[in-house]
């Protein structure tokens, strides 16, 4: 499940539960590929910013280049990576914070 998140809802939407964001912009290429695994990762909730329209949100994390994945857990960022992903390495990462 993928879900739009900016400065009106990011910080409800990450405050309870295991969530991952995708901070990405329309114009970079490895983002758009990226687009086609999260397909394959439909049972895990994404939550995407897009740092073009939210650069508040991507400058209080401290993104500087795309995509770069947060992985939050109740709230708290447990863990970060950064680059086109395929579907085994993200789920890798979550899987640890289950």
């Amino acid at each position: 499940m993928q879900k739009q998140l900016d400065k009106n809802n990011f910080d409800k939407e990450i405050q309870s539960g295991l969530k991952l964001v995708e901070f990405y912009a329309p114009w970079c290429g490895y983002c758009n590929k990226q687009e086609a695994v999260f397909k394959e990762l439909d049972k895990i909730w994404i939550g995407q910013v897009n740092t073009d329209d939210n650069a508040e949100i991507a400058i209080r994390y401290g993104i500087n280049s795309f995509p770069t994945f947060l992985v939050f857990k109740d709230g708290k960022e447990m863990e970060r990576f950064s680059g086109l992903r395929n579907k085994f390495d993200i789920m890798n990462v979550v899987t640890k914070y289950i």
